[in-house]
């Protein structure tokens, strides 16, 4: 038998076990909770979970046992929207807001996406490599061991390749593991600004064929808006990306209510994020299609903005909702998930157990990952976060705290506070 590696002594272990799908209504509070708990881990997955004195058992001569001290374990957070892979920053763009300028006012400028694009496209591959590696860091000092990572600052053929095989070196790499997802379609380059649809058409039949070819993506995503993509061109590149085999992905609804919602449910998507903007219609297209919303209040934060998703709405109609980032350089320069379960507790109101289940179970299976991570079962990887604390509900009262301690990424110890 190889060596084992168990987690003892944890006040909560958090697990998230339940049935083998997203989790709606009621059962987002249902948190699979063992007191006075412990796991075993052996060859990267969890083995059994249990009872202190059951999981001691089980141990053999071999096994090292990392004791939690009375603090929680639950799984590695999911961050199942994210822009991580870009050159510098538009932290004078932050100043500006602070002064009262809008973030539409900073695009229509030539700021924004396309200031990032600039700074992208002049950065190496290895170069964005070394950043993103630092980043990957900021993500395992909070407890996330899964990223959903799209490209979308390059916005030609090179730089969207350069982007994507930056994601696919960090997989290579680990120990996160990167949900790669080809984001072509997020602003219309300056070079294509009085020619669309050329550009949509590079996007359709040059940048998703050679993405489809190297394997480089899990999915495409768009950002549907009548300032980036109308529903045509959207629908344009998403029925594209389909037929050659990726699953789909829609920013919708963030800035204005377009239909871009009910573009997401007709075309199957696996998820539709942001959403500030959705209607009654929109949030019952999602549901009959088994859409799940991706709601990322720390963008509306950022923005300094008040118009929250409606997550109570949401719940309440069906539909298995998820949280994340939207870690990007722009409109939500954070890492933190437990930053986002803050918010989503105190602006959007949903309770802490909700907040988690959201972003580590239900968050898996938006990324397709759901069989594999998100919670603490046998069989599935050993992705855990141990965090500083006794009691769940203090990873979202205590706001803008690094909680994590110890953090497990597929069995083996990822990052030590």
């Amino acid at each position: 038998m190889s060596s084992g590696f168990a987690i003892v002594n944890c006040a909560q272990l958090v697990t998230l076990s339940g049935p083998a799908r997203p989790r709606t209504g009621a059962e987002m509070r249902e948190l699979g909770m063992v007191e006075n708990g412990a796991l075993l881990i052996r060859d990267g997955r969890i083995e059994a979970v249990g009872g202190r004195e059951e999981i001691e058992r089980r141990l053999s001569a071999n096994d090292t046992v990392l004791d939690a001290q009375g603090r929680i374990a639950l799984p590695g957070f999911v961050d199942a929207h994210t822009h991580p892979v870009f050159a510098g920053t538009r932290c004078a763009e932050f100043e500006l807001r602070s002064q009262g300028a809008t973030y539409e006012e900073i695009a229509a400028a030539g700021g924004g996406i396309l200031e990032t694009v600039r700074q992208t496209r002049r950065a190496t591959g290895d170069e964005l490599f070394e950043a993103a590696l630092r980043r990957q860091q900021w993500f395992l000092r909070n407890g996330t061991t899964t990223v959903e990572a799209k490209s979308g600052y390059g916005l030609a053929l090179d730089d969207e390749l350069k982007i994507l095989r930056v994601i696919r070196r960090l997989n290579e790499r680990g120990p996160v593991r990167w949900v790669p997802t080809f984001l072509g379609a997020h602003a219309v380059p300056e070079e294509f600004r009085d020619n669309r649809r050329a550009y949509v058409e590079l996007v359709c039949e040059v940048m998703l064929p050679a993405v489809a070819s190297e394997h480089l993506a899990r999915y495409c995503d768009a950002f549907c808006e009548p300032s980036a993509f109308s529903i045509d061109e959207t629908r344009t590149v998403l029925r594209r990306a389909a037929s050659l085999g990726l699953g789909l992905r829609v920013h919708a609804d963030q800035l204005t209510c377009s239909g871009a919602a009910e573009l997401a449910a007709s075309l199957g998507a696996a998820t539709a994020d942001h959403l500030e903007q959705t209607s009654d219609a929109g949030i019952a297209q999602l549901r009959a299609a088994g859409v799940q919303p991706v709601l990322l209040p720390a963008s509306v934060y950022a923005l300094g903005r008040t118009r929250y998703p409606r997550a109570r709405d949401m719940i309440e109609a069906g539909l298995a909702i998820v949280l994340a980032t939207d870690f990007n350089p722009g409109s939500a320069p954070t890492p933190s998930i437990p930053m986002v379960l803050s918010l989503a507790c105190t602006q959007m109101h949903l309770t802490p157990a909700e907040a988690i289940t959201a972003a580590t179970i239900n968050a898996a299976w938006s990324v397709g990952l759901g069989h594999e991570t998100g919670s603490l079962e046998p069989g599935k990887r050993a992705d855990v976060l141990v965090a500083d604390c006794a009691d769940y509900r203090k990873l979202p009262y205590f706001f803008g705290v690094e909680h994590a301690w110890v953090v497990v990424a597929g069995g083996e110890v990822a990052f030590r506070r």
